[in-house]
């Protein structure tokens, strides 16, 4: 079953959550995944979520989201969008 990482965030620090994204890019085959939404500018419509920004990444299981998640190549640089944002991340079971 596929599962889905939703990330919803304000960006604190846009350089850092760049370095972020350019070092990302190199995990992103280590399995496979599917990049769904990417949105800076998300509208909220129910609730207060942290901010604008919205990421949805699509695995075929969630072990392969573990494996991608818990990977040492992921791990080390998750922290600098952990620093460049204030936000949160869930993990969603598909249908």
């Amino acid at each position: 079953m596929s599962v889905y990482l939703v990330v919803n965030s304000t960006i604190d620090n846009p350089d850092l959550l760049d370095e972020y994204v350019q070092s990302a890019g190199a995990t992103l085959g280590i399995v496979p995944l599917k990049l769904l939404a990417l949105d800076e500018a998300s509208k909220t419509v129910e609730g207060e979520p942290p901010g604008p920004r919205t990421v949805i990444l699509e695995f075929e299981s969630e072990d392969d989201f573990h494996t991608w998640y818990d990977s040492p190549a992921y791990q080390a640089i998750v922290g600098k969008r952990h620093a460049a944002t204030t936000g949160f991340a869930v993990l969603v079971n598909g249908l």
